[in-house]
């Protein structure tokens, strides 16, 4: 018998007391090793029958220790008079999370369809708020302007259910070519309609103009001003906005950008085309080369080339890469097939293999000095 299995089971003198008294001592002996055991990164799960487990192990296993959590909006404006009717609208909103010995970057995470997704993995597992609080960096959820728990606008908007958007978004997402047949291979948990039925409510409304995205991007320069250098992690239509933001601010430490679908351009020196909610937008060439000094990743999964829409975009983004490095700065694409991840999907970071997914993004991060305690 160990030393603290004797000091629980060691009667205590008295008379009809004595059960209660032993279950009190060992009621406080358990909560003592359970609180030293976390202080060691020990896991503690609740096993059959109502006893401690204790798991060893690191990573997912590990207890995330925060130092500081909380939310605030900012940005926007206030409409009518303050002092009697008026109406605050147009900031954004987000969530933050500060690990102990924090690094000195912060990882915005902002998504243009759902906060959610960088919550959890397709199948509930854990998503790149926690892996990236594990690996020690502060993280903030963004919701921009108009969108999510932002959603107080300034100006008129009106919403339309429509059915068939559910399977929309399985050929938007590239979880195959047609609803209900997946790719094969896809880093999605397929037999699992749980995990699709997240899925299909894992959406916001969103407002897909240049303008808006410009009130979005104004929002988020103030954003990275109030809490300091950070790299934005963006998916989808949020690339765009980021980047512009890039133009706003010299807080914006890096962009990684898992799909992109909308970019920046020198003028006269884009894609060319008509301008639509996703761009091309033209600046002037030294309002362009702000982009030149801050590291820039544009990730892609895999069937690109089996999407109607999204090869053109994959197009633009390696034009967009080429042009910021014309100028002297530093953007690339990678192709996760060919970092030898298969079967990733438009958001990669919450697919099944999202851990190694994250592994690269933590490479390109050391890389350029973005790492650093």
């Amino acid at each position: 018998m160990s030393e603290m299995q004797a000091l629980v089971e060691q009667p205590t003198p008295g008379s009809g007391s004595d059960s209660r008294r032993r279950r009190h001592v060992r009621a406080g002996l358990l909560a003592a090793t359970a609180i030293a055991v976390l202080a060691a990164g020990v896991d503690l799960r609740q096993g059959y029958g109502g006893h401690v487990v204790m798991a060893q192990g690191r990573g997912a296993a590990a207890p995330i220790t925060i130092q500081k959590q909380g939310s605030f909006a900012v940005g926007g404006k206030v409409l009518g008079n303050p002092d009697s009717q008026s109406l605050h609208c147009d900031h954004g909103y987000v969530d933050y999370q500060i690990p102990v010995n924090p690094r000195r970057i912060n990882l915005v995470m902002w998504h243009s369809a759902a906060a959610t997704a960088w919550l959890n993995r397709w199948d509930g597992g854990e998503g790149y708020q926690s892996i990236f609080l594990r690996r020690g960096y502060p993280v903030y959820i963004w919701d921009g302007p108009q969108v999510g728990r932002a959603n107080w606008g300034c100006t008129e908007s009106t919403y339309s259910p429509g059915a068939g958007r559910d399977q929309s978004n399985f050929t938007a997402w590239r979880f195959g070519e047609k609803y209900p047949v997946w790719f094969e291979g896809v880093q999605f948990p397929t037999k699992d309609p749980e995990a699709w039925n997240q899925a299909s409510r894992a959406r916001y409304l969103e407002f897909d103009t240049v303008a808006n995205a410009q009130m979005q991007s104004d929002a988020a320069a103030k954003l990275m001003d109030k809490i300091g250098p950070s790299v934005a992690l963006t998916n989808s239509a949020g690339g765009m906005r980021a980047i512009l933001t890039a133009l706003k601010t010299t807080n914006l430490a890096g962009i990684v950008m898992y799909e992109n679908v909308g970019y920046v351009f020198p003028a006269g020196e884009g894609p060319g085309g008509p301008v639509t909610g996703f761009g091309p937008i033209e600046v002037p060439l030294e309002e362009f080369k702000k982009l030149t000094k801050l590291p820039m990743q544009i990730v892609w999964g895999d069937n690109v080339e089996k999407s109607a829409t999204y090869p053109n975009s994959l197009k633009q983004s390696r034009l967009f890469a080429e042009k910021v490095n014309k100028y002297g700065g530093k953007a690339e694409v990678l192709m996760l097939p060919d970092a030898g991840l298969k079967g990733n999907t438009h958001i990669p970071f919450a697919d099944m293999n999202n851990v190694a997914v994250a592994d690269l993004l933590s490479k390109f991060l050391a890389q350029h000095g973005l790492d650093k305690r």
